[in-house]
Parts: structure tokens; C-alpha cells; sequence
């Protein structure tokens, strides 16, 4: 066995002289803080003393497998990182020395330097921790480049620019995978994107092709704030009444924000539609007893932080109805998923799942529309773009959909 001493100001120090003497299989048997230098006992600095040891390898051993280039200067890289900290840390630690002696300071008290020394430790977790985690990705990155044609990894990046989850991007990678695997040939460009878009298709099917309730005489609508609700309402009340003549009636909640119900007025006014205002149940009772003779109503509620489920439940008490009804969800494509999957979880817990999206012609990502469906089994009923009363609002159609996720393999 061969084994060394060391003393260094840190240890983040002595794992890489460690590592560059010893090798990477050499093991630390003790470690000790000493204090030296210094004046008359005064100004000590301190150091850490390392004890390493590594068995010497039998003659006929094996040579050890070396890490990749990339994997020693991540982690060199890492290393030395913890070096200038803690090198940092101990200079903050240690005062200098003046040209005049003078009187030693007073010791800090038991619990700085445990607080310092419990600092020190966690620092070197957090980096050990983020090295682990590159290694692997770098791994898994390595892994995927021997694994995947350079039209498969074009097709991932794709979905990682569309903001797809990375449970469902991998899984769509293996499946493609496994498909060249079964009929032994490497899919060109154009039969990849179209493999990938049969089986986006095939998963988003069964959520796929539901409209809103033609029986129901009143709709909901919530969702937060800004995300289009009273002009979405207005495109399909329009729709409503020019195409299919039917009597509309409007109810509105949302009295907090400013001119929200002086907005839904203007487009009541020229539909030729009442409006109700409302602030509580009762108030609801009375809107529906006034709109008793209207064969469906549009009900506008208003936009809260809908990831308080306190505001969540607020809003549902309102939606209660002896009425046949039911509650579509609002949400716009340009708010960021982990936002938009949050919304959906609350109002998942009411029964909500039929969704309508909006603001579709702000934004080129799309794939928080497919984690949603996937993760959240909502029910995607239209995709709402522009300003436009009653266009810019369609059904949604998963073929149209897919192509907008996958985009045009030729321009990839």
C-alpha cells in the first residue's frame, strides 16, 4: 500500500492532488486541522492535514479503465471551483498580519465555527452532488449521440425547443427506436417526423374531438387573469347567434378588474345579447331568473392567481347550478407551462377538464398543450388566435396540432 500525507488550506485541494498522484481509486484515511506559521503563538493559519492511501496493483493487474477527456475536465473543472471557494473562505477567516505586532483577536465564539465548518461541508456536497448529476448527463448525452441517428437527436432537440417533458420526449425517442429496431432500417428525415407524428396521434386520440356540451344551457369560464376569457366568450356567442341563431344571454363575475365588464357591455351591445352582473350566489340567482328566457348562457368569471386553491374554490362556489352546465378552463399558450400545468392541477380536483387555449398566434412553443393533455387528461376543445370577433377560434384538430408541435421536417 502506498500512502501519502498532505497539507493543504482546504480539501477540495488535496482530492485533486489525490486524484492526480494517487489516481482515482485512492482512498482518504484521516483528516486533521492543524495551525501553523504565525508570531509568538499569535496569527496561526489554518490547515488541514490529509492522509491518502491507494494499494499498490499487482504486476499482472488490469490496466484502470481512463474517464473520458470530457468527463476529467468537468471535473477538474468543478474542482477547481472548490478550491477558489474555500480558498476564499479561509482568507476571509484568516486576518492579516500587521507590520506591528498587535494584540491576538478574541477567539470566535463555538457556534461561528461550527456554523463555518458545517458551510464548508454542505459546499463540498452541493458540489459533489452537481458533478454526479453532469457526469450523468453527460453519460446519458454519449449514450444517446451512439444510440440515435443525427435525424433522431434533430427530431429531439426539436421537442426540447417546443418545451415537450422530457418523460415524454424519451419515450417518443425509444418508440421510434424500437420501430427501426422491428423492421431493421434507419428511418430518412421525412419518415421519422412522420413516424413520430402517427404515434403523437395515436396517444392524444382518445382526448381529442370533444366540443363544448350541446346540451348544456350554461358555460363557464375561468381561467387567470389576461389569459382572453371575455373575448373568447364574445367569438363564441357570436358563433352562437350569426351561425346557428340561437338566443345568447352573458353573465359576468369578474368585477375586480377595471372595464372588464364595460368589455363584455361593448360586445353584448353588438350581438345584441343581455348581460348580468353579478358579486354573490344570490345575485346569481336573480341573473338566471332574468335570462330565464335565453337558450344558452355564457358565463364570464373572473381571473384570480388560480394557484391559491383557496381562489380555486372561491370561484367554484359560484358555478354551482341547477342548471345543466358545465366549465371550461381558459388557459394561454403564452404563460409558462410549469404555470399552466399548476392552474390545471387545481381545477382538476373540481372535475374541470375540458380546456381551451388561447393566444395561439403570440407564440411558436407548443408543447405544453400535449404535456397537459398527457399528464392532466384534459380535453382540448378549441385554439383561439388573435382579436378577431367571431374568427380566430377554430376546433381544435389534432393533425393540425401535431404539425405545429413537429413543424415542417424540410425547414428542421
Amino acid at each position: 500500500m502506498r500512502v501519502k500525507r498532505y497539507v493543504v488550506d482546504a480539501l477540495p485541494e488535496a482530492v485533486s492532488m489525490i486524484r492526480t498522484e494517487l489516481g482515482k481509486d485512492a482512498v482518504i484515511l484521516n483528516t486533521k486541522e492543524l495551525k501553523i506559521g504565525g508570531f509568538m503563538g499569535m496569527f496561526r493559519k489554518k490547515k488541514i492535514e490529509v492522509i491518502a492511501a491507494i494499494e499498490s496493483a499487482p504486476a499482472n493487474a488490469a490496466p484502470q479503465r481512463q474517464a473520458s477527456p470530457e468527463v476529467n475536465a468537468a471535473a477538474m473543472q468543478i474542482l477547481q471551483s472548490m478550491q477558489r471557494s474555500s480558498a476564499a473562505a479561509l482568507d476571509a477567516e484568516s486576518p492579516v498580519i500587521p507590520p506591528i505586532p498587535a494584540p491576538a483577536p478574541a477567539p470566535p465564539a463555538q457556534n461561528q465555527i461550527e456554523n463555518l465548518r458545517v458551510e464548508r461541508e454542505q459546499f463540498i456536497i452541493n458540489e459533489i452532488r452537481d458533478l454526479r448529476q453532469y457526469m450523468v448527463q453527460l453519460s446519458k448525452q454519449q449514450k444517446e449521440s451512439s444510440l440515435y441517428s443525427e435525424q433522431m437527436l434533430e427530431l429531439k432537440e426539436r421537442l426540447i425547443d417546443q418545451e415537450m417533458s422530457s418523460e415524454w420526449i424519451d419515450r417518443l425517442m425509444q418508440a421510434v427506436h424500437d420501430k427501426q429496431t422491428e423492421l431493421q432500417t434507419e428511418f430518412a428525415k421525412d419518415q421519422l417526423w412522420s413516424e413520430a407524428a402517427k404515434m403523437l396521434e395515436e396517444w392524444i386520440r382518445p382526448f381529442v374531438g370533444h366540443a363544448i356540451d350541446p346540451n348544456a344551457r350554461v358555460v363557464h369560464f375561468v381561467g387567470p387573469t389576461g389569459v382572453g376569457k371575455t373575448t373568447t366568450i364574445a367569438k363564441l356567442a357570436a358563433e352562437q347567434t350569426i351561425k346557428f341563431s340561437r338566443k345568447v344571454g352573458f353573465i359576468t363575475s369578474d368585477t375586480y378588474r377595471i372595464a372588464a365588464v364595460d368589455q363584455l357591455r361593448t360586445y353584448a351591445n353588438i350581438l345584441n345579447i343581455p348581460l348580468e352582473v353579478v358579486v354573490s350566489q344570490p345575485d346569481l340567482t336573480k341573473a338566471y331568473k332574468q335570462l330565464s328566457d335565453r337558450e344558452l348562457i355564457y358565463m364570464d368569471t373572473a381571473g384570480r392567481n388560480f394557484r391559491s386553491e383557496l381562489h380555486v374554490s372561491e370561484v367554484n362556489s359560484l358555478l354551482q347550478s341547477k342548471e345543466s352546465s358545465e366549465t371550461i378552463l381558459v388557459l394561454s399558450l403564452t404563460a409558462k407551462t410549469k404555470d399552466m400545468a399548476a392552474v390545471a392541477e387545481q381545477f382538476a380536483k373540481y372535475g374541470v377538464r375540458k380546456v381551451l387555449f388561447t393566444k395561439l398566434d403570440e407564440t411558436s412553443v407548443y408543447g405544453s398543450i400535449f404535456n397537459l393533455i398527457m399528464n392532466f387528461e384534459l380535453l382540448p376543445t378549441y385554439l383561439a388566435a388573435g382579436q378577431t370577433v367571431p374568427d380566430d377560434i377554430e376546433r381544435f384538430r389534432v393533425q393540425t396540432y401535431i404539425q405545429l408541435l413537429l413543424g415542417d421536417s424540410s425547414h428542421e
